[in-house]
């Protein structure tokens, strides 16, 4: 099964990878036809009740394979209005080949006639709250149909009935709201989690969308992550730094890069001998000293204060591998129950800590064989591997390399709990240079305040990567961690 909003980012996904809008639309149309055919007769008289979204251009390609049917039309709302360029397109193909078409501009004036078959395709799995006019309407003139047609008509939803939640099977309005008692759904790719509870046969119709726009991450990945316009201060997600004391520059380029990602405030606890220089790289931090030159078990009290103020925790860039530093991240871990990513030497608390905390680790390779994972030279085999240490940790896993692995639970509707993984292909050799992974930390770390574990993981490794390319395109293979930063912004937002 497939929620709403992951769908909506596999067509991104799908885009991307030059699979068009037009021909997925295309293969869609195709496939409505196919179940309308199957449910009527030639001469049938066939309704397209018909949205001005892409729902509605979808039944505008079936017209043109019914053939012979005997076909009208009905859009609801005005040709100029329709939203997509693609829906629009295949308007205008049906009045060239002078298929019937009736514009609805007055839904008290409509009315759905005697067909035989009715295609609800006035709302897809987008919509929100419950239906508005002309569509309010609409669906009750099909309810109306349907009560005078009895058995003998049957009425054919396109992805998901109009005024149904795909996710819930439930009324996209109140309890008694409106929407059309499909007898037949024809949905893409994946069956949606809500249309199991309604009472109507479902068909699963592929359209063509290529397996890498599922498995690997794309634009899609970044759907839901930008920011409220209404949004005020710190809304937008607090990061609290855990690192420093052998080395200054990793919290730092942890915390600048979560400032960039979207983070509202970055602070930074670190020895109190490295925070002068941290501070001193950006005014925009908030530096919390922390005494001594190395964390240790006298900190975690004051770790702990800090993090009750934040919405996510990165603990591990620059740390360094001292005894006492380690217990201090295993004694932190096992009291914080929030989110929090585990980035460099603090991986090695990970296998043997007991947590409440939504973790995501982000090792590479080496660091993953270190905590008792395998890996492989073959992505897809090295995907396996992550997928199936991941869920015996029971936490997120981001494994960097050539190409990404990130595996994890999507908190998505209809999901059964399990661990699935995403590839990333973004990113270049140049990427070797030291930093880019305290970098990828601070990403991460700045996504997971406003959305899940999951997503920010893969999220994190995309925009990274799309970054780094940046970076190589302007610097070839002597970019630098810094490189990076700046180029953020233009990779999580304008891509």
């Amino acid at each position: 099964m497939i929620s709403s909003q992951r769908m909506a980012a596999v067509d991104a996904n799908a885009a991307a990878l030059g699979v068009s809008s037009a021909r997925l639309m295309e293969s869609a149309g195709s496939a409505l036809a196919r179940e309308v055919l199957a449910v009527s007769d030639p001469g049938d008289t066939v309704a397209l009740l018909c949205g001005r979204g892409n729902n509605g251009g979808d039944a505008f390609v079936a017209a043109r394979h019914l053939t012979d049917r005997d076909v009208v039309v009905h859009l609801l709302g005005r040709p100029t209005a329709i939203h997509t360029t693609v829906a629009r397109e295949n308007w205008d193909v049906l009045e060239a080949s002078e298929i019937p078409t009736n514009v609805v501009t007055d839904s008290a004036d409509f009315a759905v006639g005697s067909p035989d078959v009715v295609v609800d395709a006035l709302l897809g799995t987008g919509a929100d709250g419950a239906p508005r006019e002309p569509v309010r309407t609409a669906v009750e003139r099909i309810d109306d149909w349907r009560a005078s047609a009895g058995a003998n008509g049957t009425v054919v939803a396109v992805d998901v009935p109009t005024g149904i939640d795909a996710d819930t099977g439930d009324p996209t309005g109140d309890a008694d709201g409106v929407a059309v008692d499909a007898d037949r759904i024809v949905t893409f790719h994946d069956e949606k989690p809500g249309l199991a509870s309604l009472d109507a046969t479902v068909t699963v119709a592929s359209i063509g969308i290529p397996a890498a726009a599922t498995r690997c991450t794309g634009p899609g990945t970044l759907l839901g992550l930008g920011r409220d316009p209404d949004s005020h201060k710190g809304d937008n997600g607090a990061v609290l730094v855990v690192g420093g004391g052998p080395y200054a520059g990793a919290p730092t380029l942890t915390a600048r890069a979560a400032l960039r990602a979207g983070a509202d405030l970055a602070h930074v606890a670190c020895p109190s001998e490295v925070a002068d220089t941290v501070q001193a790289f950006s005014q925009n931090l908030i530096v919390h000293p922390l005494s001594g030159s190395t964390l240790d078990s006298a900190h975690t009290s004051q770790l702990t204060s800090l993090a009750t103020g934040v919405d996510a925790v990165v603990i591990g860039p620059g740390l360094g591998d001292a005894p006492a530093t380690a217990e201090a991240v295993a004694t932190f871990l096992a009291e914080y129950d929030r989110r929090v990513v585990v980035d460099a030497d603090a991986l090695r608390a990970i296998p043997d800590v007991d947590t409440d905390a939504e973790v995501i680790c982000t090792p590479h390779q080496g660091e993953l064989r270190e905590m008792g994972g395998e890996t492989a030279a073959d992505p897809v085999e090295r995907a396996r591997l992550v997928q199936a240490f991941a869920a015996e940790l029971g936490h997120t896993l981001l494994v960097k390399g050539r190409q990404d692995v990130i595996a994890g639970v999507p908190a998505e509707p209809g999901h059964d709990g399990s661990v699935v993984t995403r590839r990333n292909r973004t990113g270049n050799p140049g990427m070797t240079v030291g930093g880019t992974g305290d970098v990828l930390a601070g990403v991460v770390g700045a996504l997971t305040t406003r959305t899940t574990p999951f997503v920010a993981a893969a999220a994190g490794a995309y925009v990274n990567g799309l970054a780094g390319d940046a970076a190589a395109e302007a610097n070839g293979h002597g970019l630098v961690a810094t490189d990076l930063i700046d180029r953020l912004p233009q990779a999580l937002y304008d891509e």
